[in-house]
């Protein structure tokens, strides 16, 4: 095990499509308000402009271990990677008229920390309750006593879901795919 979080580990298990999120294109953001690494509470349904939220399991801390077998999970490695790639093209994904939200169930704690420790340029939001991911029926899995959001982007046009990116794998070619569906639509 590697305890760079800033670079994915060779040989991770490439998850599949199980059809968790197929459900999930044109359907409306909840009316869900959650607290973000800026301070502020944001109510996702009330948003109006295009918006990428990348939901993510969780990211790791220095000198903090990963859960037990985290890196044969398919999917659950890389949130400190996607996380940088969203914010090294936060910019870019500006100029193509998209806001960018991360979201885990972590704890705007544990978010902030990560976000300040990041500098990244965009809130992160703590759906610790599962609000967000139940009206939506996010897919999530299960580890050391942990429920935990699978990867999956979302990207919403006037509060309603018009393309889901699922499985994500690297999780660092998310924003990738993100630009060029944004360039495409």
């Amino acid at each position: 095990m590697t305890s760079n979080y800033n670079q994915l580990p060779t040989g991770l298990p490439i998850p599949v499509d199980d059809g968790a999120t197929n459900h999930l294109k044109g359907m409306k953001l909840p009316n869900v308000s959650l607290n973000a690494t800026n301070g502020k509470t944001i109510n996702l349904g009330e948003m109006k402009n295009k918006l990428v939220i990348y939901c993510y399991p969780m990211t790791g801390q220095p000198n903090v271990a990963l859960p037990e077998g985290w890196d044969q999970i398919p999917g659950a490695r890389g949130c400190t990677p996607q996380s940088c790639s969203f914010r090294d093209h936060y910019q870019e994904l500006q100029s193509l008229g998209a806001e960018v939200l991360g979201l885990s169930v972590q704890t705007i704690e544990y978010q902030k920390e990560m976000a300040d420790r990041l500098h990244l340029p965009f809130p992160v939001v703590s759906d610790m309750n599962f609000e967000f991911q139940r009206a939506l029926n996010l897919p999530t899995f299960y580890v050391e006593g942990m429920t935990l959001l699978k990867r999956a982007t979302l990207i919403v046009n006037h509060g309603l879901i018009e393309a889901v990116h699922y499985p994500i794998f690297p999780s660092d070619s998310d924003v990738t795919w993100v630009i060029d569906y944004l360039k495409k639509h």
